[in-house]
């Protein structure tokens, strides 16, 4: 008898980790160079941010960005409605971080758990941008101005990218950051206000 309770409660056991291994990514990510939205409701600098001033780090949603992922208007929430305050422009209010059009950049990621990694990719806002509304697809440019091929690699707890900021942009904008999962359905998105 005893050997039957084991074998059912090692058998409960290796099914539990099944199916939470083929669930969400077990890592999580967010920019913190140039400073995401994220970053400034968890520093308290941005106040009434809901739940995502704990939870920096878990801004996932589904991949696949720009022809799938998240809808338009709740792609600084990665489509989580839990943090719909990324979405929320504030009025075009958002701090920004100083760029320089054409400047050479450093962009960071810290990741609080790893993962096998697609690609990091980083999208700019173009003229027709407003930062008054919700961010839309038709609000980027539809290629990223910084593509980082992982090929299935799992990166550092830091993660830095050298990249050019794109020329020909004024006042206020936004770059979306978006790293991609390997070996799930999901990525991690990072809006970052900007002002050149």
């Amino acid at each position: 008898m005893r050997k039957k309770i084991s074998a059912a409660i090692i058998g409960l056991g290796v099914a539990c980790v099944s199916v939470a291994a083929t669930g969400t990514a077990t890592s999580h990510g967010y920019t913190d160079a140039p400073t995401s939205r994220q970053v400034f409701c968890a520093k308290d600098t941005v106040q009434d941010c809901g739940e995502i001033q704990w939870e920096p780090q878990s801004v996932e949603g589904p991949k696949g960005f720009p022809s799938h992922g998240p809808s338009d208007g709740t792609l600084c929430a990665g489509g989580n409605s839990r943090f719909a305050e990324l979405d929320d422009p504030r009025g075009g209010n958002w701090p920004a971080t100083k760029v320089t059009s054409g400047q050479s950049y450093t962009f960071r990621w810290k990741l609080t758990a790893r993962h096998a990694t697609t690609d990091f990719r980083y999208y700019l806002t173009n003229s027709h941008y407003d930062p008054t509304r919700p961010l839309t697809r038709a609000d980027l440019d539809p290629q990223p101005f910084l593509t980082v091929p992982y090929g299935g690699r799992i990166p550092d707890a830091t993660v830095t990218h050298q990249g050019t900021i794109p020329a020909g942009r004024t006042g206020k904008q936004l770059i979306l950051a978006v790293w991609t999962i390997a070996d799930t359905g999901n990525a991690f998105y990072a809006c970052s206000d900007v002002r050149f």
